[in-house]
């Protein structure tokens, strides 16, 4: 395989804006099954359940990847909301307008998918590389149509 060493330029930091201190902080996913989606995440990807509080007739938590207390991902569980696409495709999934995924990154895209697969997770087709943004690419659903991209740093 030949090295692939792609400088991504950012902008200069605009620590003038009133917006300077904006950080990503959470992504909400809704779901009817309160405890079965908390269950998946914390059975397959390893999830740790940070906090959980009632909102209305809805159950919410707060959720952090394994080892990563920077980015949490919020259920908001319970009542009867309207169902997401079942996608097996990821070009079909890029159809509708609005909301599509969020990402987490990872060192080994191959390892973690094959991993993925071992505990029984929906995986969208097979690992790629997109070298235009220097990373290698994997697509996965939870079971209540939540699109989850990976990404990993092409060497």
């Amino acid at each position: 395989m030949e090295e692939t060493n792609i400088t991504i330029q950012h902008p200069l930091r605009n620590e003038a804006s009133e917006f300077s201190t904006m950080r990503g902080g959470h992504v909400a996913l809704r779901a009817a099954d309160y405890a079965g989606i908390v269950k998946w995440y914390q059975e397959k990807l390893d999830f740790r359940l940070i906090q959980e509080w009632p909102f209305g007739d809805l159950q919410l938590a707060f959720l952090a990847p394994p080892n990563d207390d920077n980015f949490c991902v919020e259920i908001l569980g319970g009542g009867q909301p309207l169902p997401q696409p079942d996608y097996t495709d990821l070009n079909e999934s890029l159809q509708p307008a609005g909301y599509h995924h969020f990402c987490l990154e990872v060192l080994n895209i191959d390892q973690t998918v094959a991993e993925l697969r071992r505990r029984g997770v929906n995986v969208l087709g097979e690992p790629f590389d997109f070298p235009t943004i220097s990373k290698r690419l994997a697509f996965f659903a939870d079971p209540y149509g939540n699109l989850i991209e990976l990404a990993s740093r092409l060497k």
